[in-house]
């Protein structure tokens, strides 16, 4: 039975005297294309939404509508790590990199971070915990996933549109079937992620051929 988040972390991070909770959750580690975007959130426990679950666990429809109530009455940022970031410094670190851009651009200052994983981001500028499968536990970090991941979404939304044929509308950059054979028949875009492996064996494939 999959359990529905709550506001126990929270709770007792404010029992520590840490008032500003944020939840922080990252989305597009496995996808070939487009940057990897984490949301922050401090949630006010007076406002939390009705329905608030784990992204993973809600309808697009839902995410949508729930992402609205949570802007509307939470402290939340979106930041992303580009293309080149993640081939530079890997997909891990890139990650956390939009990790911790999205707390510096919560309106005011977090005092403490829970992080989706089991990963802490290094060079934190505040206190944190790492919570293994938190989008399911931490309500927090549950709206953090729907930030996220309806960010991503509308963003991929956009480069379809510039990029016809790859279905990023409906794949979101995934490696699905239709996205890995556009791939090689349309080629590889500005927007590919050149340090993962089918894009990579397409590239180097390229080459070989013609030299």
């Amino acid at each position: 039975m999959r359990s529905t988040p709550d506001f126990a972390h929270e709770i007792a991070a404010r029992v520590r005297g840490l008032v500003r909770i944020a939840g922080v959750d990252e989305v597009g580690r496995g996808p070939l294309c487009g940057p990897v975007t984490a949301a922050a959130v401090v949630l006010d426990p007076a406002r939390i939404p009705s329905g608030l679950n784990d992204s993973k666990a809600l309808t697009a429809h839902q995410r949508t509508a729930i992402a609205g109530e949570i802007w509307a009455s939470a402290d939340c940022a979106v930041a992303h790590a580009s293309v080149a970031e993640i081939d530079a410094l890997n997909i891990l670190q890139a990650s956390h990199l939009a990790m911790r851009r999205a707390l510096a651009a919560l309106r005011l200052p977090a005092d403490h971070a829970l992080i989706d994983g089991n990963r802490m981001p290094r060079a934190l500028a505040l206190s944190a915990e790492c919570i293994v499968k938190g989008d399911a536990r931490s309500l927090s970090i549950a709206a953090a996933s729907i930030i996220a991941k309806v960010a991503r979404d509308a963003l991929m939304v956009d480069l379809a549109q510039q990029h016809p044929g790859y279905g990023w509308e409906k794949n979101a950059g995934y490696p699905t079937p239709e996205h890995l054979a556009a791939l090689k028949n349309l080629g590889v875009t500005p927007h590919h992620r050149r340090s993962f492996r089918p894009v990579h064996n397409i590239l180097y494939q390229d080459i070989s051929l013609t030299h």
